[in-house]
């Protein structure tokens, strides 16, 4: 799950406070060592160098390893002693960057904690997003998380954090506070906040395992339809649940349309891409893998659509991986229009592994394509009706965000325009889709993108 290297896109969030509560499948290392290798290694950070070579030599998507002697590196990296981890990390990070492959990567247990918190879509805190007001420059409650325990302690949008367990917060970084907030479920922490027209008061607080809202909707009245709206910020553990929930309370309030926006999604777990795929599609392909001896597998629609009505999708630079399986499988379908910039371009497939010592590898081991077939890596998915927003257009959007997913958002207004086109998103017939429904054989809770 990797952040674009473009320019930042102002529809991206971060969210900030709380620690770490994953449920993110990984995979744990322990049948290709040899009894007599680990005898001789036992502990070592040796032992951590060679469970990562082992690893890559097991599953790597490319047999011939760019080109490199992968056995030999092996040899090189256990004639070194390694006094600490430390070390050990920046002989794995070498080693690693001779593929090649700026998706295959070594995680601290700090960066292996953050990937699994983000794709978890749970975190342990308090349930707030916040930011360096650009005015005041105090730190800032942008909003509360819904059932948190900030929002349940009546914690508001725009109250100002003055102190954090009775550390003051004047020139405060958003990591460092951030840090500061997080701990584990159960825990006490103390903030002191500023209102207008109130004095500063504290509030205490519990901390609790949150689950993170990363799908918004609602229904729009917007030329002469009634618009579904949903934005989708990244395929989490919790996003295909949420989304049904969108669906379906969007079908009851009689949407006629929707619009699914994926801008600045970075992606996330495929199995949630392939789910969130099927409540679009009753019919049809969603995407095909090959792995590193040429076999590939394909998944495909399961005739558990939760709405037919016609449907058009927003991506941008920044809408990659799993963004790009959805939208692949919905234009390659006919089943949605797509609107906006050409997206990211990533078509790699990885596995995610906890290493001995809590820090994790990222693996690639599949390549993917839609289902007609593309193959999308560096080049991405061009939109059916492309319209690139200007640096003016972007600065205003990301300056007054409640304007995204309205009629003064270009792209958005553009998707409304094309709704009003019949031939546009529609559902497949089964005469349009093969019935080949071979599930994929490689665990698709365990891939990232």
């Amino acid at each position: 799950m990797n952040q674009s290297a473009k320019r930042h896109s102002p529809l991206q969030a971060a969210l900030i406070g709380g620690a770490i509560a994953t449920t993110a499948t990984i995979s744990l290392f322990g049948q290709a060592w040899t009894k007599c290798v680990q005898a001789a290694l036992q502990d070592s950070p040796k032992a951590l160098v060679d469970q990562v070579w082992q690893l890559v030599n097991r599953e790597y998507v490319d047999g011939k390893f760019n080109q490199q002697d992968w056995q030999a590196i092996r040899q090189s990296l256990l004639s070194k002693e390694y006094t600490s981890n430390e070390q050990a990390y920046i002989a794995i990070r070498q080693a690693l960057q001779r593929l090649g492959d700026p998706y295959t990567r070594f995680m601290d247990p700090k960066q292996f904690e953050a990937l699994t918190s983000q794709t978890s879509g749970e975190v342990t805190g308090i349930g707030i997003r916040m930011e360096i007001n650009e005015k005041t420059q105090r730190l800032t409650v942008v909003e509360p998380i819904e059932n948190s325990p900030a929002q349940k302690a009546g914690i508001k949008t725009g109250d100002e954090i003055v102190a954090i367990n009775g550390k003051p917060t004047l020139k405060m970084k958003v990591e460092e506070a951030s840090n500061l907030i997080r701990g584990q479920a159960g825990t006490a922490i103390t903030l002191r906040l500023s209102r207008p027209g109130k004095n500063q008061f504290d509030v205490k607080l519990t901390r609790a395992t949150i689950e993170v809202p990363i799908v918004n909707y609602t229904l729009k009245q917007d030329g002469g339809r009634r618009i579904g709206y949903i934005r989708l910020r990244e395929f989490s553990g919790h996003a295909a649940d949420q989304m049904r929930k969108a669906i379906r309370d969007l079908n009851r309030q009689n949407a006629d349309s929707f619009v699914l926006d994926l801008r600045g999604n970075p992606g996330g777990l495929l199995q949630a891409s392939i789910e969130i795929a099927r409540m679009w599609l009753d019919n049809g392909g969603i995407v095909k893998t090959v792995d590193r001896v040429g076999g590939s597998e394909e998944t495909k629609a399961n005739r558990t659509a939760l709405t037919n009505r016609p449907l058009a999708v927003l991506v941008d630079g920044n809408s990659a991986s799993a963004s790009e399986i959805l939208t692949g499988a919905l234009k390659d379908n006919n089943r949605a229009v797509v609107v906006g910039s050409q997206t990211f371009g990533k078509a790699l497939v990885q596995s995610v592994h906890e290493l001995r010592d809590g820090s994790g590898l990222a693996v690639t081991i599949a390549h993917y394509y839609t289902p007609k077939g593309t193959d999308i890596n560096k080049t991405g998915i061009i939109p059916d009706i492309q319209l690139d927003l200007t640096e003016a257009q972007e600065r205003q959007l990301a300056a007054n965000p409640n304007l995204i997913g309205t009629l003064n958002d270009p792209q958005y207004a553009r998707a409304i325009l094309a709704l009003s086109n019949t031939k546009f998103a529609q559902p497949t017939t089964p005469s349009q889709t093969s019935q080949n429904t071979q599930p994929l054989s490689i665990r698709a809770e365990d891939l990232k993108f």
